[in-house]
């Protein structure tokens, strides 16, 4: 039997050895398209978070509205990892970003990045973590997984590790970060949700800390045999972010573009842009609470 994590070049790593390796990748070559774009285009950077090379075919009508709409050349590219994203937001190589709750707060430590706008996704502008155990473990409890595998997604996923790591921490068996090393048997980030719930599914780990939708990436008769035990907090939505000092006149036509699309007749591209439903403003009051998460966390420093 294969090993999902290993398949498409993922391997399978513990939380203390994951973390500095991702902290260490900047994602340089991401930025390759970005750099050099001249003074008056819009720079935008997307962050694939399953498939880099349809995700560049799927945004291409947009940036092509977005263009027609804001009247002016866009710049776009996906990077692989967070990392390329920071770096190119404080290089000035992004003006702009699409990223995850903890993505961003991250942003906002390192790059000043701020948020413009939160997706709506299933009719809200929030979402939850949820821990998945096979429906035949036994295992009816977050207290059930201890000296257990789980599956996590990636070191700096708001869904995938941050809130669902909260879950064992509200119930009292996890204090921090380090000490899930101790509680569980071994902590393994599959690199998507998909990956970590199926590898509930196909018994490789005994559970998986993934967002509420992952249950849905699997097929309609493999969903009976996964079953959620425990739900994070509330999770504020993904957001786009912009750059510090960008033109304020710039922001406004980006985030005037994108809000009509909800409305009007290009309604349909919004499924180009992670499937969501629209978005909403906001602004970093509305993200407070994964920033004391993260910092709760280690991943930022001071209180």
């Amino acid at each position: 039997m294969s090993d999902p994590f290993r398949r498409g070049g993922l391997v399978a790593r513990t939380a203390r050895l994951a973390i500095p390796l991702v902290a260490a990748a900047l994602g340089l070559a991401a930025l390759n398209g970005a750099l050099g774009a001249p003074e008056d285009e819009v720079k935008i950077a997307f962050i694939a978070y399953e498939n880099p090379d349809q995700l560049l075919e799927d945004v291409k009508p947009v940036v092509a509205y977005l263009e027609q709409k804001m009247g002016r050349k866009l710049k776009y590219f996906v990077a692989t990892d967070y990392a390329g994203v920071v770096e190119a937001l404080r290089g000035g190589a992004a003006d702009a970003a699409f990223m995850g709750p903890l993505q961003y707060v991250l942003a906002r430590d390192q790059a000043g990045a701020e948020p413009v706008l939160g997706e709506v996704y299933a009719g809200k502008a929030s979402y939850v973590s949820r821990i998945f155990v096979r429906k035949d473990s036994g295992i009816t409890g977050p207290e059930g997984l201890r000296g257990k595998n789980i599956a996590f997604v990636d070191p700096i996923s708001s869904s995938g590790y941050l809130y669902p790591l909260d879950i064992f921490k509200r119930a009292g068996l996890v204090p921090g970060k380090d000490e899930a090393e101790r509680f569980f048997k071994k902590i393994y980030f599959a690199g998507g949700d998909e990956q970590a719930i199926r590898a509930v599914l196909n018994r490789f780990v005994d559970a998986a800390g993934v967002g509420q939708f992952a249950h849905n990436l699997l097929r309609p008769e493999e969903r009976a045999e996964v079953v959620s035990i425990a739900e994070s907090t509330p999770i504020p939505s993904h957001c786009l972010v912009v750059r510090k000092s960008l033109d304020p006149g710039l922001v406004a036509a980006l985030c005037d573009a994108l809000l009509a699309l909800q409305d009007g007749p290009d309604k349909g591209l919004l499924e180009n842009l992670y499937g969501v439903d629209g978005y909403v403003r906001v602004t970093h009051a509305d993200y407070e609470g994964v920033e004391k998460l993260a910092r709760e966390y280690g991943f930022l420093s001071g209180k």
